[in-house]
């Protein structure tokens, strides 16, 4: 089926190049322009929207397409595991909200490696009001924290990196509605600082502090693939950063065109949410590592760090993985030049 879908796809080009009266000379050939690109599937572990917006962008305005890239957004859900559908070679690529995610899979024995990040700083945060602020993370203890099931262990792993013992903060498991702070419920609760739209409720009185300035230095939003895919397929893999990273600064400098973008892409967002979702989202894709690193980049040294105390919270059941199987700086160093060049 795809051989004879290949064939007729040639056979339309010479049709259209000969009614056109085109005369190529040789120089072109027909084969080469209706030749396949290189397949590429990224499968989120969510519903896509705003955090997609630089793959948006690339796919809109052609970036993956001049780089021979064949993309598509594979939405994920609460009953899709992305990782183990990409780890299974259903899926080229794949994107997680959080590096531990990345971690604990490599523990469990699966083969997938992150090769870029999305979120140089994680924009995980603990909110709070003026009324019972926490500023700082010696201002936890005595502190009831409401908080979701998933994000337990990254409170585990600030109060562990800060020296506070756990019986000296009252966690309370919560859903991801913030009322509970509001009614007195809870002193604290948590979120992205991306999502602009849930923390209005909150209030001109909220006080942030983030996980990454508590000392807890996780990346958000990483690309991975399996080892197997990384080596066969390296070059659509670099083509993909070339074009994703065209994409994010093309977002960074065009905001509002982004977002319109964005919209045509998926109908059911909200433009004037996802246009003041995009300002936050940007400050954690661009930083001063990205500014002379470029787009996507990522420290081992960070990684490591990750690594060493999740390994401290005993999170990994199986074993302890190591740096070189978790992740890989081989893609970013092929595709220096353009993760650093504006669009």
């Amino acid at each position: 089926m795809e051989a004879s879908s290949n064939m007729h796809r040639r056979q339309l080009l010479k049709a259209s190049l000969a009614t056109g009266g085109l005369a190529l000379g040789g120089l072109i050939s027909v084969d080469a322009l209706a030749a396949d690109k290189a397949e590429i599937k990224m499968q989120l572990g969510w519903i896509a929207g705003g955090n997609q917006i630089g793959e948006v962008v690339a796919k809109r305005l052609g970036y993956y397409e001049q780089e021979g890239v064949d993309f598509s957004i594979i939405p994920g859900g609460p009953n899709v595991d992305g990782v183990a559908v990409v780890a299974a070679g259903r899926q080229e690529v794949g994107q997680v909200s959080s590096s531990p995610s990345i971690m604990l899979a490599v523990s469990q024995g699966l083969p997938i490696q992150c090769f870029a990040i999305g979120a140089q700083r994680h924009p995980y945060c603990f909110f709070s009001l003026e009324k019972k602020p926490v500023r700082k993370p010696a201002d936890f203890v005595g502190k009831k924290v409401g908080i979701q099931s998933t994000g337990v262990v990254l409170l585990r792993a600030l109060l562990a990196k800060n020296d506070i013992p756990e019986k000296d903060v009252n966690i309370i498991p919560i859903g991801a509605d913030m009322s509970p702070l509001l009614n007195g419920q809870v002193d604290v609760v948590t979120g992205w600082l991306t999502n602009t739209t849930a923390l209005k409720v909150l209030g001109k009185d909220r006080v942030d502090l983030s996980l990454w300035d508590s000392g807890v230095k996780l990346y958000a939003l990483p690309y991975y693939a399996t080892p197997d895919t990384l080596k066969k397929n390296g070059k659509a893999i670099a083509g993909f950063v070339r074009a994703t990273a065209k994409g994010w600064h093309y977002a960074q400098a065009n905001r509002d065109q982004s977002v319109d973008l964005l919209i045509k892409e998926y109908p059911n967002l909200v433009r004037a949410d996802e246009r003041e979702a995009l300002d936050v989202m940007l400050a954690y894709a661009f930083t001063d590592t990205t500014r002379t690193q470029g787009w996507g980049t990522m420290d081992p040294a960070i990684w490591q760090d990750q690594i060493s105390l999740y390994s401290q919270l005993k999170q990994f059941t199986a074993k302890t993985p190591k740096l070189e199987d978790v992740m890989t700086m081989d893609i970013l160093k092929t595709t220096a030049a353009a993760r650093t060049a504006k669009a």
